[in-house]
C-alpha cells in the first residue's frame, strides 16, 4: 500500500468509528432501558408475592392458633378420651381363628 491510500483510510476510519459509535449508543441505550424496566417489573412482581405470601402465613398462623385453643380447650374431651385409651388394655388375640386349609 502507498502512503497516500494510507492517509486516505484514515478519515474514512475516523468517520466510521464516529458512526458505529452513534449507532452503537442509538441502539444499546435504548435495550439497556428495556432491561432495566424489565428488572423493575420482575421486583414489583416478587413485591407482591411476598406480600401474598405474608397473608397467607398470617391467616394460617391464626387458624393454627384457633385449633390450638380448640384442642387445649377444657371442655374438650379429646385429651380425656386419649388417657382412656392409654390406660385400656390392648387385646391382641384375634377374635376369630382362621381355618388352615389342607
Amino acid at each position: 500500500m502507498s502512503p497516500d491510500t494510507i492517509f486516505a483510510l484514515i478519515p474514512i476510519l475516523g468517520i466510521s468509528c464516529g458512526l458505529l459509535a452513534i449507532f452503537a449508543g442509538a441502539i444499546f441505550r435504548p435495550w439497556l432501558k428495556m432491561k432495566e424496566r424489565q428488572m423493575e417489573l420482575d421486583a414489583q412482581n416478587i413485591a407482591e408475592k411476598a406480600a401474598q405470601y405474608a397473608a397467607d402465613k398470617g391467616r394460617l398462623e391464626d387458624r393454627v392458633a384457633v385449633l390450638e385453643r380448640i384442642v387445649t380447650d377444657q371442655g374438650y374431651s379429646l385429651a380425656k378420651e386419649i388417657e382412656a385409651l392409654r390406660t385400656t388394655p390392648l387385646n391382641l388375640e384375634p377374635s376369630h381363628e382362621k381355618e388352615v386349609i389342607k
